[in-house]
């Protein structure tokens, strides 16, 4: 299964927010920022704080994708 993130950066751009704001607001470190512009996994805990800065579900900002092989 791969993760995406264009969900969340589709979403920022509507609220006129940088990755780096998203960061501050959120209290998480840039390396995870940089995770998940490579569609990379990060914590539940990282999403959630990600949720409540953007007051929002974790479903608006993330989406998994089944691998070809898992379908």
């Amino acid at each position: 299964m791969t993760v995406s993130y264009k969900k969340l950066w589709h979403l920022l751009l509507d609220k006129g927010m940088t990755k780096l704001e998203l960061a501050e607001k959120a209290g998480i470190s840039r390396y995870a920022i940089t995770k998940m512009g490579k569609d990379e996994a990060v914590t539940i805990e990282v999403l959630g704080k990600i949720c409540d800065a953007l007051d929002c579900e974790m479903d608006k900002i993330v989406e998994f994708i089944p691998d070809k092989n898992d379908r």
